[in-house]
């Protein structure tokens, strides 16, 4: 289990920080070729869409999470796939595409603060508002795309540096979590041999 949950965490740390340097990309040159950004765009959800669907494999435990996880890498695999075969059809709805990727990953982050709960994590509400407005810069795209594709761009750029900044806060708090119920138990269970 203490496996499963360093490869998940590592995969989620590696999605954040390609989301951040991609975001920054994309917010300082904004006007930089919008085929490249198509190209590194659909990299980036392909290699996302991948990492999920390995965690899936890796923990198959049938939980609402896991589930979520390979529809969500199923998702972003098979759109950066379309976004890198053909880039110029993308090009009108990058905010669009983006929108739905960025609200699905706030989804994903209501799922951690419902865990970060469940853990009894008494700020675990942070990761809920974290999430909530991941969902609602995801919607905004969905909804009030930007017809001047510069301003789309660096919009895009700083919802997704947000995002991954949000991703690895409510991982860093799910791992304190995790680890301080690990303490707990093994307590408890030096308590009971004790007792015995």
């Amino acid at each position: 289990m203490g496996n499963l949950l360093k490869k998940l965490k590592t995969n989620v740390v590696i999605s954040a920080v390609l989301c951040i340097l991609l975001g920054l990309v994309l917010a300082i040159w904004p006007g930089m070729s919008m085929h490249i950004v198509c190209i590194t765009v659909g990299s980036v959800l392909i290699i996302g869409g991948l990492m999920r669907l390995v965690e899936s494999f890796i923990a198959r435990d049938g939980s609402m999470y896991t589930q979520l996880n390979m529809i969500v890498g199923i998702i972003f695999a098979v759109v950066g796939i379309w976004i890198v075969v053909k880039p110029e059809k993308v090009l009108a709805i990058i905010p669009i595409i983006m929108g739905i990727v960025i609200a699905l990953h706030g989804l994903n982050n209501l799922q951690q603060a419902v865990s970060l709960c469940q853990g009894k994590y008494d700020k675990w509400w942070i990761a809920l508002i974290l999430g909530l407005v991941t969902v609602g810069f995801g919607a905004l795209l969905i909804f009030r795309p930007f017809a001047a594709l510069d301003t789309a761009v660096t919009l895009l750029g700083i919802f997704l540096v947000y995002d991954g900044v949000s991703d690895l806060w409510i991982v860093s708090r799910i791992s304190r979590t995790a680890r301080a119920l690990r303490q707990e138990a093994e307590a408890v269970d030096v308590e009971g041999e004790e007792i015995e």
